[in-house]
């Protein structure tokens, strides 16, 4: 089985995830850069210890992150790295479905699947993507 040949299409990017340190101010930095809409709400997932919003720019989304506290994967990427990009996401149909077909090419999921801001979610291994943390979302039903 090959990339190619798989049974879950995988559809547009729905969004790339940044790493920062305010949402507050970053959404102030993005809304004047990007001349984006200003309609993000902050939503909090406190067993992953992150704040999360998206900024609707166009077809895609900027997704801020940031840490609850240091212990989380957001707080560790900052440690490490500092503020950039985190991951980028494409939607698919089943990520279900998908992450059974990406264990199966030997590309492990190193989370999920499982429920995150805007729907259900799974994280390709990064080191059998070429380095890039690359998340999977099926988008719940708006």
């Amino acid at each position: 089985m090959t990339l190619a040949s798989s049974n879950t299409r995988v559809g547009a990017l729905n969004h790339i995830g940044l790493a920062v340190v305010s949402i507050e101010e970053s959404l102030r930095q993005f809304y004047d850069l990007l001349d984006s809409p200003q309609a993000a709400h902050i939503l909090v997932n406190e067993e992953h210890g992150v704040r999360g919003a998206f900024i609707e720019q166009g077809e895609t989304h900027v997704e801020l992150l940031q840490p609850l506290r240091a212990d989380s994967v957001i707080g560790r990427f900052l440690e490490r790295h500092g503020e950039g990009i985190h991951h980028m996401a494409f939607t698919v149909d089943d990520v279900e479905v998908k992450a059974r077909e990406l264990e199966a090419l030997g590309i492990p999921i190193i989370t999920g699947p499982r429920d995150g801001f805007t729907g259900r979610i799974a994280f390709a291994d990064p080191s059998k993507t070429h380095g890039a943390l690359i998340e999977f979302v099926t988008p719940y039903l708006r």
